[in-house]
């Protein structure tokens, strides 16, 4: 028979080995992925940071992804997306952290973000967020000067133009695909989803996938109409830059409570079209709740998905 004092003796050994065993479980599971929300800051502190982005050199192009200590190759003929590539297959490399310098030698890193338009408002806008308050949302914070993610509009709209510019985080040791690269989105009518996330350099084609898991499939990827269309191109730059989204929306039309006509939308990411007057057959969404209820008018809403996505100069037309 064991006494009480002894009984309690061990209740308090068992816990002091396995508290501090599952504290470590649970620290494991909680720890935070590097993350990086200002290039200057990234260069600093991760040496990869240097190679990512656009090469090119005599008719052939590579896009440089750093991912999990090692740096994944997207290689074109022709030149970049929407700037020469031939439409062909995509190549593919992995190359160490000891060998991309000399892999990339005779190639000239190229900024297609700062050759952007970053459009300024027309008279006729509606300036949703210019840095300076937050008087037409609803919800929502300023940093640095910069709408977070994670933001309502306290208007609602129906037909519109929509401009907003958008800077995903870095975050090189997830992998490739991995749905928390930069997860966010903009919402039409707070139904219709234009993604945004960090998929530079990543390929639609199954091919590109035999012998890596493909985390999320491209029709969820950055600017792509979630879940229902992926885009005609990727047109995603490398993250830590500023990149451009114009969305041209027609909202669906309702009689008695029955639709009577399908949302459209048209995209342009980057300067680049993407989506040409797309039929909405429904709201997005994923999930056991489904797609989102349609509605004839919303809300323009900027999604939080636990990534520090930062947006600026967004403005809107209603038609």
């Amino acid at each position: 028979m064991i006494k009480l004092e002894n009984h309690c003796f061990l209740c308090y050994l068992l816990a002091s080995l396995l508290i501090p065993a599952m504290t470590g479980i649970v620290n494991a599971e909680v720890k935070e992925t590097p993350t990086w929300t200002d290039p200057k800051t990234a260069a600093a502190e991760f040496p990869g940071f240097a190679f990512l982005g656009e090469y090119v050199n005599a008719g052939q192009a590579i896009q440089v992804v750093p991912c999990q200590d090692q740096f994944y190759l997207s290689i074109y003929q022709g030149g970049l997306p929407a700037a020469g590539w031939d439409g062909g297959t995509i190549q593919h490399e992995w190359v160490t952290s000891d060998a991309i310098e000399n892999r990339l030698k005779g190639y000239k890193k190229i900024d297609r973000s700062s050759k952007l338009e970053f459009t300024t408002p027309p008279a006729n806008a509606i300036v949703l967020f210019d840095g300076s308050d937050m008087k037409q949302w609803g919800h929502g914070k300023i940093k640095n000067g910069l709408l977070q993610a994670g933001a309502g509009t306290k208007r609602k709209f129906q037909d519109f133009k929509l401009h907003f510019e958008c800077l995903v985080p870095f975050k090189p040791e997830l992998p490739l695909s991995h749905p928390d690269r930069g997860n966010s989105g903009v919402f039409a009518l707070g139904a219709y989803e234009v993604q945004v996330a960090d998929t530079f350099g990543l390929d639609f084609s199954p091919s590109a996938w035999t012998e890596m898991e493909l985390l999320k499939k491209p029709s969820t990827w950055c600017g792509s109409i979630y879940g229902l269309r992926t885009p005609d191109v990727n047109m995603c730059l490398p993250p830590l830059s500023w990149q451009t989204f114009d969305v041209k929306f027609t909202a669906a039309r309702f009689k008695n409570d029955k639709k009577v006509s399908s949302a459209r939308m048209t995209v342009h990411q980057n300067g680049v079209l993407i989506h040409d007057n797309f039929e909405l057959p429904e709201g997005t969404g994923g999930g056991p709740s489904g797609p989102r209820p349609e509605v004839a008018e919303g809300p323009i809403y900027i999604q939080n998905h636990h990534n520090p996505t930062q947006y600026r100069n967004i403005w809107i037309v209603e038609n």
